[in-house]
This record gives C-alpha cells, structure tokens and sequence, in this order.
C-alpha cells in the first residue's frame, strides 16, 4: 500500500507523464501474448511468420494469420487499465502514450495522444509504395495495391524492420522530457523500445511478475494492469 501511495503522490505531481504499455495490458482483454501459448497459429511460430522474408515466401499464409489475429481482436474490449489510461490523460495536460501494442485497444478505450512504434494491425499499406488504408477485413486478404499494383501488407513493424521514425522521435522525446515514465504490462525486454526506460527521470512500473528492469526503476507495482491503474489517479 505504501508503494501505490508513492506512486500516486509522483504522478500527482508530475506536469508531464509518458506511458509506454505492452502486451501484458491487451492480455486482460483476451488477446494472447505475441510468444505466449495461446499466440500459436497452425503450429508455427509468430516469429517465422512476422517478417518480411515470410511475407515474400508465403504473403496468403502470412494473411490468413494476420487476418485470425485480427477477429481474436475484433472480439475484444478495452479493460479497465486501457479505460484508466484515458481518465490520466484527461488530468494530465503533458501527456504521451506509446504503445508496443497494434491491436488499437487503446483508441477504443479513448486514448488520444497515441504512438504506435510497433504499428497498427488495423492498417493495410502497399509493400512498394506509399499508399495505405484503414481496414477492419478479418475474412478476406486485400489483394494488390490499387496505386501500383505490389502487395499489401498488414501496416505492423516486422522482425527485421526499422520503427517509424516519426512516432519512434517522439517517444524518446516525450519520455526524456516528462517527469514520470509508467510502464504498464511490458516486461521491457524487447529492444529498441525498452531503450525508452533508459531515457525517464523516474520510472513507475506495473507489472505481474518481476523484469529485468525492477531492480533500476523507482516504483515496481506488482499486480495486472486493470487491478493496479485505477488506483493510482
């Protein structure tokens, strides 16, 4: 109780807050976690398929398994730490939330200021040339680009691919110039985005078990995202 009273009196404080949240918060809702057992496909490994070497071996493969991901999605919800995530941008005129996490739960739940480094299942983009679309299709793989003619794809960062470089400026930005970093439901493992822990003043984080990171942060909260998040504002 101690640890949930200091870290409401930082965020409290804060005049600029950056959360950066990751699987673990999607998981209340349902969704599998990208490397956990119930993110398995037809036995194979999301690994072999979320690259763009899969991509140019099997695209439909690759479709068929975005397009699952995406129903499991569509039959989800926001919980109460996504919903919770909105009322602290509403108090907070400072405020940044960036996300690992292209399921777009977040933009359901309200949140406004939103960096997707990791991408958004919900985007179809073409594979050669600039054009992309929103796309809510969970039952049939877009065909070619209606510009020139090369594959869509899923707009999501593969393994092998650079983040935007925009939203990915941005996060760093916002994360070394707020006071507080929330880190909600991310074991802060995966690179580069973990790299963002490094940047914050203070860190507060959420998490079911311990990371790698707990030792270094100021605040390690055990608990689930939608258990921990409304008690702190």
């Amino acid at each position: 109780m101690l640890e949930i009273a200091e870290a409401r009196a930082r965020l409290s404080a804060a005049s600029a807050v950056a959360v950066l949240t990751g699987a673990g918060i999607s998981a209340e809702s349902g969704i599998p976690t990208f490397r956990g057992p119930g993110g398995l496909w037809r036995n194979l490994r999301p690994e072999d398929l979320a690259t763009p070497e899969a991509f140019e071996r099997d695209p439909q493969m690759v479709w068929e398994w975005y397009l699952w991901r995406r129903g499991l999605i569509a039959a989800a919800t926001p919980n109460a730490g996504h919903r919770s995530l909105v009322a602290l941008e509403q108090l907070k005129s400072r405020f940044t939330l960036i996300t690992q996490n292209v399921d777009g739960l977040h933009d359901r739940a309200g949140s406004q200021k939103i960096l997707k480094i990791h991408g958004d299942i919900w985007i179809t983009r073409c594979s050669e040339c600039p054009y992309q679309r929103r796309d809510r299709s969970t039952t049939e793989a877009p065909p070619s680009c209606p510009e020139c003619g090369a594959l869509l794809r899923p707009g999501v960062v593969w393994f092998g691919e650079s983040l935007p470089r925009i939203a990915w400026d941005e996060a760093e930005r916002a994360v070394s110039q707020a006071d507080v970093l929330l880190v909600a439901g991310t074991s802060a493992t995966v690179y580069p985005a973990a790299g963002l822990l490094h940047l914050a003043r203070c860190v507060i984080e959420v998490n079911q078990e311990e990371t790698p990171f707990s030792h270094r942060v100021a605040i390690s909260l055990r608990g689930t995202c939608g258990d921990v998040l409304p008690r702190l504002w």
